[in-house]
């Protein structure tokens, strides 16, 4: 899968989260969501890092 693909399912989850906490549960799961928005904000970065040393190692 490409990396701007992970990261735009990355994205598209942390504001669903949000949505959903703010619509259906009036805001009472905002310190859940706040970590989970953080873990997958972490793992789009080191995924993101990753494949940027990779490609930066193939072109040199």
């Amino acid at each position: 899968m490409k990396t701007y693909m992970i990261l735009f399912i990355v994205v598209f989850l942390m504001h669903g989260m949000t949505l959903v906490n703010v619509t259906l549960f009036d805001g009472d799961w905002n310190g859940i969501v706040l970590m989970i928005s953080n873990l997958l904000f972490l793992v789009a970065c080191v995924l993101f890092g990753a494949e940027f040393r990779a490609h930066r190692r193939a072109k040199g």
